[in-house]
């Protein structure tokens, strides 16, 4: 490789955008969607990518099969705490002080 091109973090517009996106074919409950925008500030793509394909796989588990709060919030902490430094390093997050919880 002889060119590196450094691509910068969405900003919240773009992580609405990314959100919108990766929730195309998927059903959503009553998702706070600018909570989780906010606390994924310092986030790429990928993670918003991964983390909405969590948040389904924990959804398919219950009855009602749609995406709601509680799914996006075990992702975050799955990502971002079980997974330690390692995970959002390889998936491109950088931490904030209200990504793991809401801030009141």
């Amino acid at each position: 490789m002889d060119q590196a091109i450094e691509i910068p973090l969405p900003d919240s517009e773009c992580r609405s955008r990314l959100f919108k996106l990766y929730a195309e074919g998927l059903t959503l409950g009553a998702v706070d969607l600018p909570n989780f925008v906010r606390r994924t500030e310092g986030a790429s793509a990928a993670f918003i990518r991964e983390l909405m394909r969590k948040a389904a796989l924990f959804a398919v588990d219950e009855p009602s099969d749609s995406i709601q709060d509680h799914h996006l919030d075990e992702a975050m902490r799955e990502l971002v705490i079980d997974g330690g430094a390692l995970t959002q390093s390889l998936l491109g997050f950088k931490s904030n002080p209200t990504a793991n919880g809401h801030d009141h």
